[in-house]
């Protein structure tokens, strides 16, 4: 039994598990960003080593993405024992121990609690919504002809099957919001619909916090090519970044 549980379990599908484990900060999964270091197998038992851009790293963002990684990796069919190392962050020695032994993010920090760490992944899980909103926004000024008298009713089964569309409704689904194709497109984070007499604005507001989270995002990328370059292997390419001045000339017309 246990050599066809092992047959069972691959690099590969260690790999799409962590692929669902995202930075908090720049929302990208950690296998396209290149820290997940390697995938070791023996049997059914794995050991997953991660590496971040600097040293520095701040501990609530680095147990998280430990922690959930550990998680993901679990859920994996047939899979034993589960060790998960994170190497060269000043606090690595603290994370490894507290996820070893179960401790959750405030029995590994005392001084913080677990709701802190909760209501900071709902931050930016937030943050990442309204960053996917005006990607959708964009690609659908660009290529295919929607003008701003269009989007206040626009529900997300008017959508297109585009990418951009994939990536907000998974981001719906990490802040709890509704998905069917009958939900406006047009929605905060408690699923109240935007005010669209000032769209220009928000969609500023939403250029905004996609630049920063693109920005940070292809910073800590070369980061870690400069601390690691043998991590550039395994980086997977940025999306195409919009000029989405574009956008704001349609939102202004008037027909």
């Amino acid at each position: 039994m246990a050599d066809s549980i092992t047959a069972d379990v691959s690099e590969a599908d260690i790999r799409s598990a962590l692929s669902a484990v995202k930075d908090p900060e720049l929302d990208e999964p950690i296998t396209e960003l290149g820290f997940v270091t390697s995938v070791d197998l023996s049997g059914n038992n794995v050991l997953v080593r991660l590496r971040l851009p600097t040293s520095f790293c701040a501990p609530n963002f680095a147990y998280l993405m430990a922690s959930d990684s550990m998680d993901a990796v679990r859920g994996v069919p047939g899979i034993g024992h589960v060790q998960v190392v994170l190497d060269g962050n000043t606090d690595s020695e603290r994370i490894n121990a507290g996820i070893a032994a179960g401790l959750g993010f405030a029995g590994t920090y005392p001084e913080e609690s677990e709701i802190e760490l909760d209501e900071l992944r709902r931050i930016f899980q937030v943050k990442a919504h309204f960053a996917s909103i005006e990607r959708v926004i964009s690609r659908l000024v660009r290529d295919h002809n929607v003008v701003s008298a269009d989007l206040h009713e626009m529900r997300l089964g008017d959508l297109p099957d585009i990418p951009e569309v994939d990536g907000l409704r998974k981001r719906r689904v990490d802040i709890g919001l509704p998905n069917e194709d009958s939900d406006f497109l047009l929605v905060d984070d408690t699923n109240t619909r935007w005010d669209t007499s000032n769209l220009e604005m928000q969609l500023r507001f939403a250029r905004a916090t996609r630049i920063s989270i693109d920005g940070n995002a292809h910073f800590c990328r070369g980061l870690l090519k400069t601390r690691y370059p043998e991590a550039e292997a395994d980086q997977a390419p940025r999306p195409e970044v919009f000029d989405t001045e574009s956008l704001f000339s349609v939102i202004n017309r008037k027909d």
